[in-house]
């Protein structure tokens, strides 16, 4: 006989779980006891938004299911921030949500919410788990449909008497992955789509990828001559060393590699999915007007033709489709310029562009590129400082992005305390604005606690700079709600327990960070930034120019 929180947590073990990310409450006591001695290492978070970023986190880098333990009421809403990035960014992960008693349902009891209804749009599937017999069943669907087909979040609700009842239950083993192949005629299909054509783009995205996938799609590209792009933030899939690497279709894009997509008569799109982003809100490519021919491969057929009709459709995981296709030749590849093309067009965008301040963002991410090992994690969140990274910095293989899709504040850090625990073997660098860093900051004593030593690089420009970026744009002379008060970010670090520095002009930084990495502990290096360099492609006074200058118009 067990009671729930240990049938619950033995479940969990033969899964394979290893690590599991909280804030306890009392509504999941027994899984909490269930933890005591147990072969899961428990990361104890400071706030359920951080807990649920870092198993999301820990879902990119091992394409397993990240696992997350919040409390019922505000420890939910909290960690739904988390769950949002995972749905978003196609990452695996399961939310254990503790709940009220069974009896007590539908009174508005003590932090009682509806998570069927809370997470459904959300969440791939959302469960409340009523019979505590059934626990190993619900957990087993729930690796089952993390995993499967597009991946995602799942969200189990867990009622405090059913984890606390005791039960005889026979566990169920570990999921088996199910042998995964691509047939010759499905191959044949995107090989024969770009016979004929003169101006192929490849795209390649999702989140279950590894280093086979990586050389099998550097094999494809060599023998196809083909260039290679990727969507959002998923710019470590491919070393941006390669030749045939052309840049990464996003927020902050290169304009010369959007005009190419514009341009492209066969794009191959391989594990990604085609939104917004990757096309500027829709204007590179109109779902709604003729396109160039679309070949699309997702291991979903319910993301085929969801947004974009594909002249080829195929259900296949990319890693399968991208081994068969590196084994393929082309009789003829015709459009070499237009692969060295989009290839010299991508060197040009990286040659970093000055921008006004004492500490130059372009500079010090350049030298982390050119500095930094091979297999370095970088992170970031959200905001106008992740275009210098997504624009300067050259990523060497898989594994080493750890960015939302979603573009949610606050992520990088938590990401990087995650990766950190993971990999203490390898320097963790996260990137982040003044206001995205102060959204999660407080998981600082979650470093130090488990001894995670990332280093993080705050942008301190002193305002939300994304947004005043827009606002200068689209109402020009009226600042409002964008300014920061900010702390003294090293030693906030300090007092904490890390190593703190700031940096005030470029030529100290590789001192400071030399620093920060052989102090062995969490780091913070605060770089103070000029308000006048608001983003990678522009100034302030650029901006204000250019509003004037339309406004000066006969």
């Amino acid at each position: 006989m067990r009671h729930g929180g240990q049938i619950l947590i033995d479940q969990l073990t033969l899964q394979g779980v290893q690590r599991v990310f909280s804030v306890p409450g009392e509504s999941f006591l027994a899984a909490l006891d269930a933890m005591h001695g147990a072969a899961i290492d428990n990361i104890v978070c400071r706030h359920e938004g951080g807990a649920a970023m870092m198993a999301e986190a820990h879902g990119k880098l091992t394409g397993r299911p990240g696992i997350c333990f919040v409390t019922r009421g505000p420890g939910a809403t909290n960690a739904s921030a988390g769950v949002h990035v995972a749905r978003q960014d196609s990452t695996p992960m399961i939310l254990f949500v503790g709940q009220i008693d069974r009896g007590h349902r539908d009174r508005e009891a003590f932090q009682e919410v509806d998570y069927r209804a809370m997470f459904g749009p959300l969440a791939k599937w959302v469960a409340e788990i009523d019979r505590i017999e059934r626990l190993p069943e619900y957990v087993s669907r729930a690796f089952h449909v993390a995993m499967s087909g597009r991946p995602g979040p799942v969200v189990l609700a867990l009622p405090e008497d059913m984890l606390s009842a005791r039960a005889e239950v026979p566990d169920i083993p570990a999921m088996s992955t199910p042998a995964a192949s691509v047939s010759p005629a499905q191959v044949a299909a995107v090989t024969d789509a770009l016979s004929g054509v003169k101006r192929p783009l490849l795209m390649v995205g999702g989140t279950l990828w590894d280093r086979q996938a990586s050389d099998d799609l550097a094999r494809f590209a060599e023998n196809w001559n083909l260039p290679v792009a990727v969507p959002f933030r998923r710019q470590c899939h491919l070393d941006n060393r390669h030749p045939h690497y052309v840049g990464d279709l996003g927020i902050g894009m290169n304009p010369k590699l959007g005009e190419r997509l514009g341009q492209t008569d066969c794009l191959v799109m391989i594990g990604g999915r085609l939104g917004d982003s990757m096309t500027r809100g829709y204007e590179l490519l109109d779902p709604a007007a003729p396109a160039p021919r679309i070949v699309h491969v997702y291991p979903d057929a319910s993301e085929l033709g969801r947004v974009y009709r594909p002249d080829i459709g195929i259900v296949a995981p990319a890693g399968q489709m991208l081994a068969a296709l590196a084994e393929t030749a082309p009789g003829a590849a015709p459009w070499g310029d237009w692969t060295a093309a989009a290839r010299a067009d991508y060197e040009a965008w990286i040659a970093p562009r000055d921008t006004p301040g004492r500490v130059r963002m372009e500079q010090v991410v350049r030298w982390l590129s050119d500095t930094l090992p091979d297999d370095a994690i970088v992170t970031n969140g959200a905001g106008n400082y992740a275009a210098f990274l997504h624009r300067y910095f050259v990523y060497k293989g898989p594994f080493t992005q750890l960015a939302p899709t979603s573009g949610s504040m606050g992520y990088g850090f938590p990401a990087a305390v995650s990766a950190a625990i993971a990999h203490p073997d390898r320097t963790v660098v996260c990137l982040a604005g003044d206001g995205c860093f102060q959204m999660t900051l407080n998981e600082m004593s979650t470093a130090l606690q488990h001894g995670a030593a990332p280093i993080v690089i705050v942008a301190n420009n002193g305002q939300y700079g994304t947004i005043r970026m827009h606002q200068e744009r689209r109402y020009p002379g009226r600042v409002s709600g964008t300014a920061l008060a900010n702390p003294d970010f090293a030693a906030l670090a300090r007092a904490y327990g890390g190593w703190g520095e700031t940096v005030e002009y470029t030529a100290d930084f590789p001192a400071a960070f030399d620093r920060a990495r052989a102090s062995g502990r969490l780091a913070v290096i605060e770089l103070r930034l000029d308000p006048e360099a608001l983003s990678a492609g522009a100034t302030l006074s650029q901006i204000r120019a250019e509003n004037k200058a339309v406004q000066d118009r006969p």
